[in-house]
């Protein structure tokens, strides 16, 4: 298991979840916009990348946005 006690500084610690996870559709536009003023944007990204995550808004990122970074990654 990784070290998350970056998340713990994270702005969405004060921030409802919830925003996190956008129901199919709607599109996470506020998440994203608290994930652009987080301290720990990067760390978080990251962390999405190697898990990986597969739901919802990490590191100011979408799931298939994750996916793109990690393909050209691989390339």
């Amino acid at each position: 298991m990784s070290d998350m006690t970056w998340h713990d500084e994270g702005i969405c610690q004060t921030t409802d979840p919830e925003l996190f996870f956008p129901e199919s559709g709607n599109p996470p536009v506020a998440a994203i916009k608290v994930c652009a003023g987080c301290p720990v944007r990067r760390r978080c990204l990251h962390h999405a990348l190697t898990a990986p995550e597969e739901y919802g808004i990490w590191g100011g990122t979408t799931r298939n946005e994750r996916r793109r970074i990690t393909q050209t990654q691989a390339a």
